[in-house]
C-alpha cells in the first residue's frame, strides 16, 4: 500500500518475478503484439535489409516482450541492459535498414542524450514507474532520436571529412554521458531508485550492489561499442580528408 491507502502502482512490464518463475514471465499484452506484429509487417515491406530489420526487430521482442521486460522491474541492473539494448544495438539497426530522417545528428543526440538523463533521474523514473503512458512516452524519446542519431551518423547528409569528424565527436559524447550516468550509479553509496529496494533480494542481490551494476553495465559495455564506432568513424574522416 501507498502513504495514501491505496494499492501500490504495477508497473507497465507486470510486478517482479520470482526466479524460479522468470521463463515463463513472457509479456503478451495484445496492445504490445499488435504493435509488434504491425511493426514486423511494415519493416519486411520497407526494409532495404530484411536481415537486419529482423534483427533489430529481435532485439525489440527481447526488450518488450521477453522475460527481460519483467526483470526491469526486479532488477534496475536489467532496466540498463534494456536501455543499451535499445539504444546500442535495436537503433543501429534500425538505422542501417530504415534510417530515420525526423532530426540532424546534433539534434538527434542532444534528445537521446536528454532522454537517457530523464530516466535517471529518481522522480522521473517513478513517474514512469507508477504510468503506462509516462513509460512508454520515455521509450519512444529514447529509442526514436537514437534512431535518428545512427541514421545521421551512418548516412550523413554531407559526407565530408568535417561531417564525419562531427558525428565521430557526437557518438564520443554520447559515450560520455552513458559513462558519467554509469559512474553516477556505481560510486553511488545510497539507494536511488526505491522500487528496486525489495526485489533484487530475492534473487540474492543487494539493492545497493544491483544498482552499481546497472552503472558498470551503463559504463563498460555501454562505452566500449560506442567508442569503436567513434573510432571508425575518425579513420573514415582521415581518409575522406586524405582523398581530397
Amino acid at each position: 500500500m501507498d502513504r495514501t491507502g491505496l494499492p501500490d502502482p504495477v508497473p507497465w512490464c507486470g510486478p517482479a518475478p520470482d526466479p524460479a518463475a522468470l521463463l515463463s514471465s513472457w509479456n503478451f499484452h495484445p496492445g504490445l503484439l499488435t504493435a509488434m506484429l504491425a511493426a514486423l509487417i511494415f519493416g519486411l515491406l520497407r526494409a532495404e535489409g530484411r536481415g537486419i530489420f529482423l534483427m533489430a526487430w529481435g532485439a525489440l521482442v527481447i526488450a518488450f516482450v521477453s522475460p527481460l521486460c519483467a526483470m526491469t522491474t526486479a532488477l534496475f541492473s536489467a532496466r540498463s541492459l534494456h536501455h543499451l539494448l535499445l539504444v546500442s544495438l535495436a537503433a543501429p539497426l534500425l538505422a542501417l535498414c530504415l534510417p530515420l530522417r525526423w532530426f540532424g545528428a546534433p539534434v538527434a543526440f542532444f534528445l537521446t542524450a536528454v532522454a537517457l538523463v530523464l530516466w535517471h533521474i529518481p522522480a522521473v523514473y517513478s513517474a514512469a514507474w507508477d504510468s503506462a503512458g509516462i513509460y512508454w512516452l520515455l521509450q519512444f524519446a529514447l529509442l526514436l532520436p537514437a534512431w535518428a542519431f545512427w541514421s545521421s551518423a551512418f548516412f550523413p547528409a554531407d559526407r565530408d571529412a568535417g561531417a564525419v569528424l562531427v558525428n565521430a565527436a557526437l557518438t564520443g559524447a554520447l559515450a560520455g554521458v552513458m559513462g558519467l550516468i554509469g559512474a553516477v550509479l556505481t560510486f553511488s553509496n545510497r539507494l536511488l531508485y526505491t522500487e528496486h529496494m525489495a526485489a533484487p533480494l530475492a534473487w540474492g542481490i543487494e539493492p545497493l550492489t544491483d544498482q552499481q551494476t546497472a552503472g558498470l553495465i551503463m559504463w563498460v559495455p555501454g562505452l566500449l561499442p560506442l567508442a569503436m564506432v567513434a573510432a571508425i568513424m575518425l579513420r573514415r574522416a582521415w581518409r575522406v580528408g586524405q582523398v581530397a
